[in-house]
């Protein structure tokens, strides 16, 4: 059968790593909501405090769904491309991190890829939900999309955006939903266009 993995990002905090601010916290609620109809059958989450918090304010909707942190679905850099090889902007970014910093996120990354990307069960569909951060989130789409695996770069969500990737046995990856914030008003929203193009968030 198929497995259904949601995928949200964290609400917007202040500072980064701090807290939800107000706003992260309603983009926490309205993406609970957007999702009030799908049967969780599990809610996963990164360890930090904005993960965390999504989380919990997603769960209130859904009673009894387990709710559980991984350091899978941590803030870590998910591969150690070279730098020669990328754009200049993408290859300053990866430079940033140290050498381990860099292998101990590609580790995570793999794990994170044998853990959530496997094909659902025999018996029937299965839908969990997995509340977490960019780097991530673009690392898995890249995957479910064969790209080359770097790709995750350049692949920015919007705090508070769904993502759906289906996993079936015998079938690739599909990406039903990329990055999708049509349950947040447009203050909510950041889709990284620059602001002569806000026009075209829809």
């Amino acid at each position: 059968m198929t497995r259904f993995l949601y995928l949200v990002r964290h609400g917007e905090a202040s500072p980064h790593d701090g807290s939800l601010n107000e706003a992260g916290r309603e983009q926490a609620r309205l993406a609970g909501y957007r999702l009030h109809e799908v049967q969780l059958a599990a809610i996963h989450h990164g360890p930090l405090p904005r993960a965390a918090e999504t989380a919990a304010v997603i769960a209130e909707g859904f009673p009894g769904v387990p709710v559980s942190a991984s350091e899978l679905a941590g803030d870590y850099i998910p591969s150690d491309p070279d730098p020669a090889a990328l754009p200049v902007p993408f290859a300053r970014l990866v430079s940033s991190y140290t050498a381990a910093e860099r292998a101990e996120g590609t580790r995570l990354a793999r794990a994170a890829i044998e853990r959530f990307t496997q094909p659902g069960a025999e018996g029937s569909d299965s839908h969990e939900l997995l509340v977490t951060h960019n780097f991530l989130i673009g690392q898995l789409v890249s995957h479910a999309l064969a790209a080359p695996p770097w790709r995750w770069l350049g692949l920015n969500q919007m705090n508070g955006g769904l993502t759906v990737i289906a996993y079936q046995q015998g079938f690739p990856p599909r990406l039903i939903i990329f990055n999708d914030g049509g349950h947040l008003p447009p203050e909510l929203r950041w889709t990284g266009f620059p602001p002569a193009a806000v026009p075209l968030q829809g």
